[in-house]
């Protein structure tokens, strides 16, 4: 007998594949390869599952990959310091593709810096 998956459990389990999908791991980034970025803050996005933001830098845009915004808050980074038009030195790993992104272990602002790992 036919029985349909109740509308909750039904959206529960289409959405799945989608927030795995998008979030992504650590793979893809050099973790042999440390960059240093400094340039203004474009854009942040302070949500879960991790903060983002957008940097420029050498004529390029990077995307920036931070950390949950608990842990960035517990260890004293607020949205604040890195609203937009902020300068900020990044430190962190490339992608390995090439793509200007970083995943970022350290924010130095306004003479702070905050470790994020």
């Amino acid at each position: 007998m036919f029985r349909p998956l109740p509308t909750a459990a039904l959206i529960v389990a289409l959405a799945a594949p989608v927030a795995a999908f998008a979030h992504h791991g650590w793979s893809s980034y050099d973790a042999e390869k440390v960059i240093k970025v400094t340039g203004p803050v474009t854009e942040v996005s302070w949500g879960n599952p991790h903060g983002a933001a957008k940097v420029r830098y050498q004529g390029k845009t990077w995307d920036v990959v931070l950390a949950p915004v608990a842990r960035m808050e517990a260890r004293g980074l607020s949205q604040a310091m890195l609203a937009p038009g902020k300068a900020v030195t990044l430190e962190g790993y490339p992608r390995k593709d090439g793509v200007p992104e970083m995943r970022i272990e350290r924010v130095t602002v306004d003479g702070k810096t905050v470790e994020l790992r």
